[in-house]
């Protein structure tokens, strides 16, 4: 387990979800799955409590806390992407699996965790400043799911 760890709450699906994030997102994969040795309040003994898994390279602790927390948008993945293809592809997965849509390049996949997909052309745009910036920004506010060729045609203003 790596020194410092996110730690994920999910109600019941950390495994799941881990299996979900490590069939989707390169360099990520599910390792240990700890199960509870004894009644705890949102499960039994038994039941899968944390799981250890890494999401693009971060390392991620999920665990099987009940129902009292909710993600929310305080916490986000942020996925950098090289083309719409690779776009369109996370997007697809997090969504199409349950997710839903938000403003921005962000969506929330079916378990409430945030994430932000977003291409590199963006964040280079934005990075430029001026009025490449300002068109690429004032584009990316009308969209839900980042358009490359949008922002593209944005920063040539």
């Amino acid at each position: 387990m790596a020194k410092n760890t996110i730690c994920l709450w999910y109600d019941k699906d950390a495994e799941a979800a881990a299996r979900f994030y490590s069939e989707t997102f390169p360099d990520s994969v599910v390792g240990a799955v700890h199960r509870a040795p004894s009644d705890f309040p949102s499960g039994k003994q038994g039941d899968v409590l944390t799981v250890e898994f890494t999401v693009a390279g971060v390392a991620c602790l999920g665990l099987n806390g009940g129902p009292v927390f909710k993600h929310n948008e305080a916490f986000s993945f942020q996925i950098a992407t090289d083309d719409q293809a690779e776009t369109d592809r996370y997007w697809n997965a997090i969504v199409g699996n349950g997710g839903q849509e938000s403003a921005c390049g962000w969506c929330k996949d079916k378990w409430g965790v945030s994430w932000q997909i977003t291409p590199r052309v963006l964040t280079e745009a934005l990075a430029a400043g001026g009025d490449q910036a300002k068109r690429a920004f004032d584009a990316m506010m009308d969209m839900t799911k980042i358009d490359v060729a949008t922002i593209e045609a944005a920063r040539r203003g």
